[in-house]
């Protein structure tokens, strides 16, 4: 009988013991997580300020005129298309010539 109390103080302890190592390991993945998530929230900012600087329009018209050779459209290059959202047939218009842009650029790169 007091061997079967020494083995069940035993485990107790060693329960008690695994607990509190346990409780330890979760606080270490607990403190790695809270850093990965810093990090990671920080580059979400930077990509942010990087996105927002490669989308200004002032820089994707100089990337377009510059690199690709692209400008502005000329008069009657640029034709309205209206739709409806009712599926409907739209105004009449008279028609009129019809301008397809095509890629002029130099060396026949598209």
């Amino acid at each position: 009988m007091r061997i079967l109390a020494v083995f069940v103080g035993l485990c107790l302890v060693f329960m008690f013991v695994w607990e509190r190592v346990d409780m330890v390991r979760v606080g270490y993945q607990i403190e790695r997580l809270k850093h990965d998530r810093v990090m990671l929230q920080r580059e979400r900012d930077e990509l942010q300020v990087k996105f927002s600087a490669l989308s200004a329009p002032d820089r994707i018209a100089k990337v377009a005129s510059e690199k690709l050779g692209m400008g502005l459209p000329q008069q009657g290059q640029v034709i309205m298309v209206q739709s409806r959202p009712d599926g409907g047939p739209g105004p009449q218009v008279a028609p009129g010539e019809v301008r397809v842009a095509k890629n002029d650029l130099p060396g026949g790169r598209r």
